[in-house]
């Protein structure tokens, strides 16, 4: 039986459309989180991405698909702080999680991405430091009392605190990191950790090694009384049932993206590391995580699907990543026998 080095896997999409019909790809988006939760993925997650054709809003996104799916875990993969109200966004997550029955994962980050080009459109104190926005996002999530007096509501006095108030959900909160700073931070308030396919490479010149530097930090250094979990994103694209147009697709892909990982990098004077893209058969794919050493048992696998792919690719690539590749890695399936039997039909339909 094969040792058990993915306890629980998801995929992370970025919701692309075309110029002038974003409903397109967000109804694609939303058949995908449908068909991962048939499939038996334990997570489905969305980027926030701003100016580009592509989901700009998790939340409203992840409102929609509490709609759509049962039993999926929906995270957010992340929202940049910098561009957000704290209170607000609790608000927003907690909501969310209320319609889900529990089932979000609450993925932040420091970042303002575009913030030469947004700064005018955006908050007033653009000084604010990013871990200070952090900080009181957590405590509006805590749901303290911010009065000593009852609020007079239309419903009658009420306790003055963010509504609607969650419990524990400030526990499900994960910080998508890859800075040291980043990931002592995470370690020290008991926030879970997602990590991407770029890191800090610290006295390494290779992905792999610098990144498990880091999972070492986390876990060391990691404070409670939430639960130390990290999730690592990786590019894998199986080739297995691919039609040789889509393989074709895939290997070019790959190969544009090669460069960048041989060495690593100067990015706004820090020096990184970038991981490489996971492509080939399943067989091979498989051979490279049982030999990547982030995953050790209790690393959680984000799937991280390109950039740009049609619909029926991303079915694809998750029907392989499913049945051929993650089996080998010791995961197991989320869904019934009878959802993963429907899933099969759903890829041989598309």
């Amino acid at each position: 039986m094969t040792a058990r080095r993915v306890p629980r896997a998801g995929f992370i999409l970025a919701g692309n459309h075309p110029e002038g019909d974003p409903a397109r790809g967000l109804g694609e988006t939303l058949r995908l989180f449908a068909f991962g939760e048939d499939l038996g993925f334990d997570v489905a997650g969305v980027r926030q991405r701003h100016l580009e054709r592509g989901i700009s809003s998790a939340l409203p996104f992840l409102a929609a698909a509490t709609q759509r799916t049962a039993r999926i875990r929906l995270e957010t993969d992340v929202v940049p702080l910098g561009y957000e109200t704290p209170f607000r966004l609790a608000e927003d997550y907690a909501t969310v999680d209320a319609l889900s029955g529990g089932r979000v994962n609450v993925g932040i980050s420091t970042s303002s991405p575009h913030g030469d080009l947004l700064a005018s459109l955006g908050r007033s104190d653009d000084a604010a430091d990013s871990y200070a926005l952090i900080e009181r996002f957590l405590e509006a999530l805590e749901g303290h009392v911010l009065a000593d007096q009852p609020l007079s509501t239309p419903y009658g006095p009420q306790v003055p605190r963010i509504e609607p108030h969650v419990e524990g959900l400030r526990h499900r909160v994960w910080l998508g990191g890859g800075s040291e700073r980043s990931i002592r931070w995470a370690a020290a308030k008991g926030l879970r950790l997602l990590l991407g396919n770029l890191s800090d490479a610290g006295g390494h010149d290779r992905f792999e090694p610098a990144q498990r530097d880091h999972l070492d930090l986390y876990h060391s250094e990691f404070e409670g009384p939430g639960e130390a979990v990290v999730g690592v994103e990786r590019v894998i694209v199986p080739t297995t049932t691919a039609t040789a147009e889509q393989r074709a697709h895939y290997l070019a892909y790959a190969e544009a993206r090669d460069a960048r990982t041989a060495q690593p990098a100067e990015l706004a004077g820090r020096r990184v590391v970038f991981q490489r893209d996971l492509v080939g058969t399943a067989e091979q794919i498989a051979e490279r995580l049982l030999d990547d050493p982030s995953f050790d048992g209790r690393t959680e696998l984000r799937v991280a699907l390109p950039y740009g792919f049609r619909e029926d690719e991303y079915r694809q690539i998750l029907f392989d990543i499913r049945h051929a590749v993650l089996p080998e890695l010791g995961w197991e399936p989320a869904a019934t026998d009878a959802a993963a039997s429907v899933s099969v039909t759903a890829h041989e339909a598309a």
